[in-house]
């Protein structure tokens, strides 16, 4: 599969090394090329802008800041992403230090940012997933317990279909929560998931499970 990744953080890089071990292709769109080079050299994926990374994908990866998230998609181009999946691991976290390691979002209570993207770009597939855990246990995670869960949803049902198979290929179960407005539910998940690193600075590998 060709994957356009957009974003140059942890979150980009982890994903893209995720997808090549995985065998696919992959382009990452930035800004900045020239501080993606020795990644990409190393890895062997090509850096391009935001539009050519999407132009290339047939699944796009939307690995930015919640803040910057309407902006790259607009950078991308309407016409490269129109019509295509594009998974969506952001979170409408603001820049707020957190109170007693609660994080501030700014959604309000009844909406989401993957909801928000998806009216403003409704020719787009958003499935939401990866937003409720580390990056350190986005591929491959291992766990005593057994596989942990991911949370997706929207409402396009070949795209999560589409997005369930490279959770699986990656190593989680999947826990398919319905349409975009279950992101309001999911969301939240990356607050609840940062208050031990905050008070505690435990960042280390945790994840949710669903138990049957």
């Amino acid at each position: 599969m060709k994957v356009g990744v957009l974003g140059s953080g942890e979150v980009a890089k982890t994903l893209t090394r995720g997808f090549v071990k995985h065998g696919h292709q992959v382009t990452m769109g930035t800004r900045d090329a020239s501080k993606l080079s020795g990644f990409a050299k190393e890895h062997g994926v090509k850096v391009g802008s935001f539009e050519e990374a999407a132009r290339f994908g047939e699944v796009l990866v939307l690995a930015v800041r919640g803040t910057a998230a309407f902006d790259v998609l607009k950078s991308a181009g309407t016409g490269n992403i129109s019509g295509k999946t594009v998974i969506d691991p952001t979170n409408p976290l603001n820049d707020e230090m957190p109170a007693n390691g609660v994080l501030k979002a700014f959604t309000g209570p009844n909406e989401s940012l993957m909801g928000n993207l998806q009216r403003q770009f409704p020719d787009v597939r958003f499935v939401k997933a990866f937003n409720c855990v580390g990056s350190a246990t986005m591929v491959d995670p291992k766990f005593k317990e057994g596989k942990p869960t991911m949370f997706i949803c929207g409402d396009d049902a070949a795209a999560k279909q589409t997005v369930a198979g490279i959770l699986e290929q990656f190593g989680w179960e999947v826990d398919d929560m319905g349409p975009a407005d279950a992101a309001r539910a999911i969301e939240p998940l990356a607050i609840l998931w940062c208050i031990p690193g905050f008070t505690q600075n435990d960042w280390g590998q945790r994840a949710f499970k669903v138990l049957r």
